[in-house]
């Protein structure tokens, strides 16, 4: 950063601003990578011994989350009320959760992967027959936000961006991605489809208190909103039934308190173009082109009117599979089309396998977005 006098901070709260950046900013999201190398000991030479906090300073870009592989807490926590029993058995590789209701036993299964990872592979919902059992659960879900967490992970971030989290997922993506399987909520959205919206209006008012704590506090200028968009979980009719409204809502009750947003969508979106603008948030984070997604940058131009655009690199340019003058094209075409409204960082990020290749293109990025002056940035 000793090439300008702004802070990568300051930086981040000008782009949401609309205000003049003295160079693109580029916010790459490294930390997963990091943190699988560190494990198996494969860091690259320049980062070994290091923290993550000093390979960003090393790398000079912007870091934008507080609590996703830092050590930091989460400011968001998510309970039960004491009725709720839960028990939960871990051996071998494999932990098995149950929860208790007065509708039957809902049950849980994570599995330890490869990558020394906790995955889901059994969800609690696995049919409409357990609906009324996990209305019963949600109904007792308690989710706060932790003013001093958020804090201790700010400070951590420092001037190398705003300290950022993501919020529970919408009703619709919690019950498609965590509480049932997805083929099941799917049947149950078709056959029982009052049932699932009584489901998904006992979510949203478990979601009352912790947006309302948000608010109230008036420290968090910036929030995301951690969806994982991708048309396979939804039809365009579902999108603007479920999701559009309950964003206008909850984005609405953000902005009120005078707080950003972006979210994340990633995966194939092509489907969706059409009702992004219509999307309330400030920004969009890691729409993917090809390569790796569906559409073109020049598609998603033309459908996202000036909303702030995160990322749009395509992971898979930072493996050697792909060419850097493919890498380099790319970049260059992003700024060119969105320099103006643009955080530069990459769709979705840098990937957890990839080698020292891998790093040093990540460094060749943020000289490149370093050396675009405020006329590129801003045109």
């Amino acid at each position: 950063m000793a090439d300008t006098a702004m802070t990568f901070r300051e930086m981040t709260l000008r782009a949401y601003r609309r205000e003049p950046l003295p160079h693109v900013l580029f916010q790459p999201r490294f930390e997963p990578w990091f943190a699988w190398h560190e494990q198996f000991d494969t860091l690259p030479e320049p980062c070994r011994g290091k923290t993550i906090h000093e390979v960003y300073e090393d790398v000079g870009c912007s870091m934008r989350y507080q609590h996703y592989y830092t050590g930091q807490p989460s400011p968001v926590t998510n309970t039960f009320d004491p009725s709720v029993k839960i028990e939960r058995h871990r051996t071998d590789g494999r932990e098995l959760i149950r929860y208790h209701t007065p509708h039957g036993e809902l049950t849980e299964e994570l599995e330890f992967t490869v990558d020394r990872t906790w995955r889901t592979v059994v969800f609690p919902g696995k049919s409409a027959e357990d609906l009324p059992a996990l209305t019963w659960l949600l109904e007792r879900q308690q989710i706060a936000f932790d003013p001093e967490a958020y804090r201790a992970g700010d400070d951590f971030v420092g001037d190398l961006g705003v300290g950022q989290f993501w919020l529970t997922k919408s009703p619709y993506m919690a019950l498609a991605q965590q509480w049932m399987r997805f083929e099941a909520f799917l049947f149950a959205l078709a056959d029982v489809p009052d049932q699932i919206e009584e489901l998904l209006e006992v979510i949203d008012r478990s979601y009352d208190t912790v947006y309302q704590q948000i608010c109230d506090a008036k420290i968090t200028p910036i929030i995301n909103f951690g969806e994982n968009i991708a048309e396979a979980y939804m039809s365009p009719t579902y999108f603007r039934e479920y999701l559009l409204p309950w964003y206008a809502k909850r984005v609405g009750q953000l902005r009120d308190a005078g707080i950003y947003s972006h979210i994340h969508i990633d995966g194939y979106f092509k489907s969706l173009l059409p009702w992004l603008n219509d999307l309330p948030h400030d920004g969009l984070e890691a729409l993917t082109p090809l390569p790796q997604g569906d559409v073109t940058l020049e598609q998603i131009a033309e459908h996202t009117g000036d909303k702030i655009l995160l990322d749009l690199i395509p992971a898979v340019l930072f493996l050697d599979h792909h060419p850097r003058e493919e890498l380099q094209a790319c970049v260059e075409r992003i700024v060119d089309l969105f320099g103006p409204r643009l955080i530069l960082g990459i769709s979705d990020e840098l990937p957890q396998g990839g080698n020292d290749e891998s790093f040093d293109r990540l460094k060749w990025v943020a000289d490149y977005a370093r050396s675009c002056s405020s006329v590129a940035a801003q045109k």
